[in-house]
């Protein structure tokens, strides 16, 4: 795979070229939850529910409630995402939460999600925040991702989410002072 290019979707961007992107980071999802990641979407994730998903998180990037970023091949192709959701309740003007970290299947293991790491830590200092939080699958690829990049882990949940083929799966969560 070429060099990877990770970039913030600006707001008149996500604005003007909302289905487009829609589409292809719909592509991620699906791909994502048929590889079983358990990323809130259940089996089998109908195209429309993940253009819809993606379609409300580029209106609330329009509405800078939220950062998106991507992770983008040399020609352009969508194959990595994470958001910072910024719209917090006034008592947490400090704090943001790091959500949809997605990687398509045929581009892991190149250190996209890395690069998608270290992008969102950039986004938290742009935006003030000093305080990030976080959760994903225990026992799960990106626990060792996450604490690689730095982050703490503040607890586990047994049984908190469901895979996409149903079956349980246990939640731990991190935060990160930046």
């Amino acid at each position: 795979m070429n060099a990877i290019n990770v970039r913030r979707v600006t707001t008149e961007e996500a604005a003007q070229r909302g289905e487009e992107l829609a589409a292809a980071l719909a592509d991620v999802l699906i791909d994502c939850v048929e590889g079983g990641a358990s990323v809130s979407f259940m089996l089998p994730l109908p195209r429309e529910k993940a253009l819809n998903f993606w379609r409300g998180v580029l209106g609330a990037t329009a509405c800078r409630e939220r950062v998106l970023l991507v992770a983008e091949t040399a020609q352009g192709l969508i194959v990595g995402t994470v958001q910072l959701i910024t719209a917090l309740p006034d008592n947490q003007p400090h704090r943001a939460d790091v959500a949809k970290m997605l990687v398509h299947r045929d581009a892991r293991r190149r250190g996209v999600a890395a690069q998608l790491m270290a992008a969102v830590d950039q986004a938290a200092h742009e935006e003030g925040k000093t305080v990030l939080v976080l959760d994903t699958v225990t026992g799960g690829d990106a626990e060792r991702l996450y604490q690689r990049a730095g982050w703490q882990v503040a607890g586990v949940v047994p049984n908190y989410a469901l895979m996409p083929d149903g079956a349980y799966c246990g939640t731990t969560f991190f935060h990160k002072q930046l």
